[in-house]
């Protein structure tokens, strides 16, 4: 049974929760942490190259003496005159090895898109549309815009399950 030191680069629950899940339910004993870890991009990710590059450096920031590291950024991009919801994650191994992968992507409403356009970051304006408080904890604005078919746990383990993947097919 292979033997895994990991973190996650986040205090974020949805987050925790999305590495932990998928981590379980591999035949190694993993001990994991979660760790603040800056992204190294604006608060609010307005391209997918900007949160891929998120991701990626929040997992480096993480690493440390740890066999691997995952970040994982949520933000925006524009397509077609149309601003979409997107995630991408990294996975940073202690040889030097990067894997990314990208999820789900949805569009967003214009009353939340002209907020971002004009500088509001995602999740307090998802709590405002949904006159909730800390969104992005929980079921995020993946939830709010499903009505609940997927939350941001959820949103985030298909992630780490291709982070995951990557990393045991070049591991064997």
């Amino acid at each position: 049974m292979k033997k895994i030191r990991a973190v996650i680069a986040s205090k974020n629950p949805a987050k925790i929760n999305a590495v932990s899940s998928i981590l379980a339910n591999l035949e190694w004993t993993v001990d994991l942490s979660a760790v603040e870890a800056a992204s190294g991009v604006s608060e609010q990710p307005f391209s997918q190259e900007e949160t891929r590059q998120g991701a990626k450096n929040r997992a480096a920031n993480a690493l440390g003496d740890f066999d691997f590291a995952i970040g994982l950024e949520g933000g925006v991009y524009e397509m077609e005159g149309i601003l979409y919801l997107c995630n991408w994650g990294a996975l940073t191994t202690k040889d030097g090895r990067m894997y990314t992968a990208a999820g789900a992507q949805i569009p967003l409403p214009k009353a939340i898109a002209d907020k971002l356009y004009l500088g509001a970051e995602l999740g307090p304006v998802m709590d405002d549309y949904a006159n909730e408080i800390g969104i992005r904890h929980h079921k995020g604005a993946i939830g709010i815009l499903t009505d609940g078919a997927v939350n941001r746990g959820e949103m985030f383990s298909h992630v780490v399950k291709l982070l995951i993947g990557q990393y045991q097919l070049d591991s064997d």
